[in-house]
């Protein structure tokens, strides 16, 4: 099952490396070919949806486009993101504009519900190319694209380090392509704004019988949030403001890399939500949540929830509690439990440590220099013997310790790293916490971590094919 398993990924990734290396190249020549800007974005649109027939074969995470109505002259196209579209009569308003690779069937869906209209405003909740991947094709010559002013410090930095944070995020999406496109217009970071809202400032609009009001709302995916209200339908569209799951507990840092986000301001930008009154809440990802009593009882649970981990862990560290130690001890009370499918509570105890006491823990004079303790691995090793390590694990981990258990597998390896029953201890220790991922809060970001790290032990252990030796 696993063979199987493993051969589907990577008859995945190897097609959508393909795709990914010839992107570039097609759309060269198309838009080489291409006499007007027209023909460009049909160019364009056609390389698309190539790629989208081949990818969602393969993506197991990707969510079928179709559309439908949330309300009248409101709707919704899902997908791995939501695209949504206001019907203002003559023209249209767009509230994020999908994963680039969706993007062109989530329009063709809306514009199956209400027909081609010139688009006046693309709103966009923030910079994640999963959320603003379409918005060329969407934006006209006279569109505006409103955006946080924060979006475009935030896409630049996303971009400087994108062959950094590319090869993290494909850790935990494995069914991205090997490598990213960097060039053309399926590359990430040409998004240029033409209206950009200020914190504290939101900017309103009325078109077509319908009152806008998009509010800067950063919070849990990044400094660049935005949300858009509408006060008559009593109808919030949150992007990620929130996460895509309601309600969970939200990433006020999440493992895959990015700036840190400012948990005070996410409690402010919580407090406007919750104002509010929202009556249907729509998130960037997954279904509408409606009634105003669910919606405010759940932004009330998130805001307490973080406020709840913020407080416990600035009191511990007053009192002089080690991270590991908070880390280990802040749980959230029943009356504030959430979910945490997306952001865990003991990786928030640890973010707030970190923004608030920085990289030094005060723990190790080693901490101030370039010498990680991973240096001296292999000595350790081979003072204390592969096999004396491995029996350590095994110890740890028949005392229900398997994260001391990878220590000592780690050290072991670090020797001799083919060693069998270093391998076999580390597999069941990589076990043990993927039973308990699973059973437990059943993050995702973890159990997949868990599920790639036990693959590339299993590897290990197999060793290289015939085929490949």
């Amino acid at each position: 099952m696993n063979r199987r398993l493993n051969s589907r990924r990577l008859e995945g990734r190897v097609l959508l490396w393909l795709l990914g290396g010839l992107a570039f190249a097609v759309v060269a020549a198309a838009l080489t070919l291409a006499t007007s800007e027209e023909a460009r974005k049909v160019a364009t649109t056609g390389l698309v949806d190539s790629m989208a027939d081949a990818a969602e074969g393969f993506m197991t995470q990707a969510t079928p486009v179709d559309a439908h109505a949330l309300a009248p002259n409101i709707y919704q196209a899902r997908g791995v993101s939501n695209t949504h579209l206001i019907d203002t009569g003559d023209s249209v308003v767009i509230f994020d504009t999908g994963l680039s690779i969706q993007a062109t069937r989530q329009k063709r869906a809306l514009e199956e519900l209400v027909g081609e209209k010139p688009v006046s405003h693309v709103i966009l909740s923030h910079s994640h190319q999963d959320h603003v991947g379409g918005t060329q094709f969407w934006a006209e010559a006279e569109t505006r694209i409103i955006a946080h002013r924060e979006f475009t410090e935030e896409q630049r930095y996303l971009k400087d380090l994108e062959p950094y944070l590319y090869q993290r995020n494909r850790r935990l999406f494995p069914w991205m392509p090997e490598e990213p496109i960097t060039r053309g217009p399926l590359s990430f970071g040409h998004v240029v704004p033409t209206q950009t809202i200020r914190n504290g400032e939101p900017y309103k609009f009325s078109q077509g019988g319908f009152r806008f009001e998009v509010l800067p709302t950063p919070g849990a995916e990044g400094l660049d949030n935005l949300s858009l209200w509408l006060p008559d339908q009593r109808i919030l569209f949150v992007g990620d403001t929130l996460g895509p799951i309601f309600p969970q507990f939200p990433n006020i840092f999440t493992m895959r890399g990015e700036k840190m986000r400012k948990p005070m301001e996410y409690i402010e930008s919580l407090n406007r939500l919750i104002d509010l009154n929202a009556e249907m809440l729509v998130p960037g990802h997954l279904a509408p949540t409606r009634g105003a009593q669910e919606i405010r009882e759940g932004l009330t649970r998130i805001r307490d929830a973080v406020q709840y981990v913020h407080d416990e862990t600035v009191k511990g560290m007053n009192a002089g509690k080690t991270v590991w130690q908070l880390m280990e001890e802040i749980q959230l009370p029943p009356e504030l439990a959430l979910s945490q499918v997306h952001g865990r509570v003991s990786w928030g105890v640890r973010s707030l440590w970190e923004y608030y006491a920085t990289w030094f823990h005060y723990d190790s004079t080693t901490e101030l220099y370039p010498v990680p303790v991973r240096a001296v691995y292999a000595e350790l090793g081979e003072l204390a013997g592969v096999e004396a390590l491995s029996r350590q694990a095994r110890a740890a981990l028949a005392a229900g310790e398997p994260v001391k258990a990878l220590h000592f597998c780690e050290i072991a390896l670090a020797t001799d790293p083919g060693a069998s029953a270093a391998l076999e201890a580390q597999r069941d220790a990589l076990q043990v916490l993927l039973n308990r991922a699973r059973m437990g809060f059943e993050t995702s970001y973890e159990i997949i971590w868990l599920e790639g790290e036990l693959e590339m032990t299993e590897a290990a252990l197999t060793g290289p094919s015939p085929a490949s030796g």
